[in-house]
């Protein structure tokens, strides 16, 4: 298990993804020089990884992958597909939940085909960064079962980074504790005992469209042509 820090057990909420996002930096300024690669959930994720990155002088990308549920409980990870077609089994907990080869088969194609349209329309504009041996740090606008961050998480590690941050604005302490895992360290912001629906720790908490992300996505292939 990796090193879990928690700044605060507030639940007060942040004004909006921005904020999140530059109070998470804050907390970052370790990594400042080590030209760390930001990854960001779309879509929410991201607006707080390219603030992050910003503040840090840091490389931002997106994460795309997808869950592969449990047989009879799909919010449950047992695996994950990553954006080029490779498929990653936590063989321990599928062996629990019973999820046999077929099922790990069919479901990562199912996944695999889902995922196809986002690597068409975000790589295109923004092509993905190889990971290996690079210091990732990697973001979400928050946690509530962690399934989809533990998944990406997985993705993640298979391609070797040298280490891997988990840095979150907000997540309850039995799910930061759990991913904290899966990561080499892992700070978060706001850990509330009483944690309720995400949207709750955002005063603003609008939903960002493809129109939106595909705009950052822009401006940051255009920051890596100029470096």
């Amino acid at each position: 298990m990796g090193t879990l820090r928690v700044i605060s057990d507030s639940d007060e909420p942040f004004a909006d993804r921005a904020e999140a996002g530059q109070l998470l930096a804050e907390q970052l300024q370790e990594f400042r020089g080590e030209r760390p690669v930001l990854l960001g959930i779309p879509r929410g994720g991201v607006v707080i990884a390219r603030r992050t990155a910003l503040a840090l002088g840091a490389d931002l990308d997106i994460v795309l992958t997808h869950k592969i549920g449990a047989p009879f409980n799909k919010e449950l990870a047992i695996g994950a597909v990553c954006e080029d077609g490779k498929l990653f089994v936590e063989q321990t907990i599928a062996r629990h939940v019973g999820a046999s080869r077929d099922y790990i088969a069919r479901a990562g194609t199912e996944q695999l085909r889902e995922i196809a349209h986002k690597v068409e329309l975000y790589r295109t504009v923004l092509p993905k960064l190889p990971l290996g041996s690079r210091l990732v740090i990697v973001t979400d606008d928050g946690v509530a079962t962690g399934s989809t961050m533990l998944a990406a998480l997985w993705a993640v590690r298979n391609e070797k980074p040298a280490e891997i941050v988990l840095a979150l604005p907000v997540g309850p302490p039995d799910t930061l504790t759990k991913l904290a895992e899966h990561a080499d360290r892992t700070v978060c912001l706001k850990a509330p005992p009483f944690f309720e629906a995400l949207s709750r720790f955002y005063l603003q908490f609008g939903q960002v469209e493809d129109e939106e992300l595909l705009e950052m996505l822009k401006h940051e292939s255009e920051r890596r042509t100029r470096q």
